[in-house]
């Protein structure tokens, strides 16, 4: 069976959305775009793949499939197990508005064998192999319905205006943990708790106060992903709260 072939738009606009992806995944090693070629069950690398489908100037699907030391790290971090949706959405976003303003959906861990043969069997999928000196270390794959035709996001994409490339980043050496560096997570503070019932929740109106489980003047909490990491004062910065840390709090403390 002849392998499908990739036209010149989907080259272009492949590579930038690979360029696009690189500059926000989490890697521990610096990475390249490869050429875009079609996928086959021979593109999938061992790890875990996320895939989304998304939708708006383009409707499509694209998949990353990242490998296992960053499944692992992101397992073994010291705040707890990450969600690796969450770590690797800023890629599956940033490779989907390559072709213009689109809406992703949430997404889903899949394997990687699984997700690239199901985008396989979807007309004009290409996959870009993203890799260092040595292997293939991560894949992103895509399929639009239909692709963009000659138009000018492509010709803006093929003169470098579309998508500014990451530099390459100096190899790190540091293990698992230095590539999370880059992944964000949601941090919130938490002036105390209650329980309430049902009946109390419907009752409440404008200008109720509602007695929470702390004592004024007491620390509040700092979480990151739902997890306590420290406590500290409340404080006006700009006219806008911030929290000074007062206390780290150890890792099975809270």
């Amino acid at each position: 069976m002849t392998a499908p072939t990739i036209t010149a738009p989907q080259m272009i606009l492949a590579r930038s959305a690979a360029d696009a992806a690189l500059a926000v995944l989490p890697t521990s090693r610096a990475l390249v775009a490869g050429d875009p070629v079609a996928p086959d069950a021979g593109t999938a690398i061992a790890g875990q793949a996320v895939t989304a489908r998304f939708t708006g100037a383009a409707s499509g699907e694209v998949v990353v499939v990242v490998g296992q030391d960053l499944a692992d790290a992101l397992k073994e971090s010291p705040l707890g197990e990450l969600d690796l949706t969450a770590a690797v959405r800023p890629a599956l976003e940033a490779a989907s508005r390559v072709f213009g303003p689109v809406v992703l959906d949430p997404g889903q861990v899949m394997d990687p064998q699984v997700a690239i043969s199901a985008l396989a069997a979807k007309e004009g999928a290409v996959a870009i192999p993203l890799r260092d000196d040595e292997d293939v270390r991560a894949v992103l794959a895509l399929a639009l319905s239909p692709w963009p035709g000659e138009d000018p996001l492509v010709a803006a994409a093929a003169g470098g205006g579309g998508v500014a490339q990451r530099a390459p980043a100096a190899p790190s050496r540091g293990g698992g943990l230095d590539m999370l560096h880059d992944v964000e997570m949601e941090v919130s503070a938490e002036l105390g708790r209650t329980r309430m019932s049902v009946r109390e929740l419907l009752s409440l109106t404008p200008g109720a106060i509602v007695e929470l489980d702390r004592a004024a003047g007491s620390p509040a909490d700092l979480l990151v992903n739902g997890r306590l990491i420290a406590r500290g004062e409340v404080v006006v910065v700009d006219e806008n709260f911030g929290i000074r840390i007062t206390e780290i709090v150890s890792p099975g403390a809270e």
